[in-house]
């Protein structure tokens, strides 16, 4: 019965599809040719687009506060609570500012179309339950943003599907300590109703909020854990506030 009434969500998401191919063609030249500034603006031009669409075409509502809170240049690290499938296109709409790319779980990878273009826009894909091939996953991510890409990571490392936040990674917070880039805390609340809390693809209204950058690069370092625990405070502290 649920994938019939998945049927009409499921044609909205596909007459989208076309969309992750934007900019693919200007993406790959600028990759080939090393120029990483070019890549990053087609990147941004294509994930914008996507997800705004997306969430158009779902009938979707995207109230987003604190945008004077993006930066005009990267490279950041964005983290951010992760309820739903729709955090990735629900951000996409949201940021409109910077390139980013997503620390994702393999798995994503493996999807028709979708997959090439989550690691396309220079994404990295973890194994979580395999330590070695996490490790690389962290060294990945730092040498993308050495080079001035951006990262959204989800600390949590597993959908909350409309829960309360769950408790966060340490591991993951390598990258921004490593590479002493700010960090940008979000707070995001109504995506797990797209998919998670029916099982039905559906609109929802969806709310962001996005919080002033950390800044790690002053003369009191600020370590891993401390870190985590500020994001932690700071992002659940917002998860409540929106959920009213």
């Amino acid at each position: 019965m649920k994938i019939i009434r998945n049927i009409p969500g499921a044609v909205k998401l596909y007459s989208t599809l076309h969309l992750l191919t934007r900019q693919k063609k200007a993406i790959e030249e600028a990759k080939a040719a090393g120029d990483d500034e070019r890549e990053r603006e087609a990147i941004l031009d294509a994930t914008k687009v996507w997800g705004k669409a997306t969430l158009d075409a779902l009938g979707c509502q995207l109230e987003v506060t604190g945008k004077e809170n993006l930066p005009s240049e990267g490279p950041v690290v964005f983290m951010c609570n992760h309820q739903g499938y729709a955090d990735i296109f629900a951000l996409c709409g949201a940021i409109d500012t910077v390139q980013f790319g997503f620390l994702a779980k393999s798995t994503l990878s493996r999807i028709p179309v979708y997959g090439d273009w989550i690691k396309r826009i220079r994404s990295v894909m973890i194994e979580r339950d395999e330590p070695r091939e996490a490790v690389k996953a962290i060294i990945e991510s730092i040498k993308y943003i050495k080079r001035g890409f951006s990262l959204v990571i989800f600390p949590e490392g597993t959908r909350s599907k409309g829960g309360p936040v769950g408790e966060f990674r340490q591991g993951v917070f390598k990258v921004p300590v490593k590479t002493k880039v700010p960090v940008i805390p979000i707070a995001l609340d109504g995506t797990a109703g797209v998919y998670e809390e029916t099982g039905i693809l559906k609109g929802s209204r969806i709310k962001v909020k996005i919080y002033p950058a950390v800044e790690l690069d002053g003369e009191e370092p600020i370590r891993e854990k401390e870190l985590c625990e500020m994001m932690k405070n700071t992002i659940s502290a917002g998860v409540r506030e929106l959920q009213g």
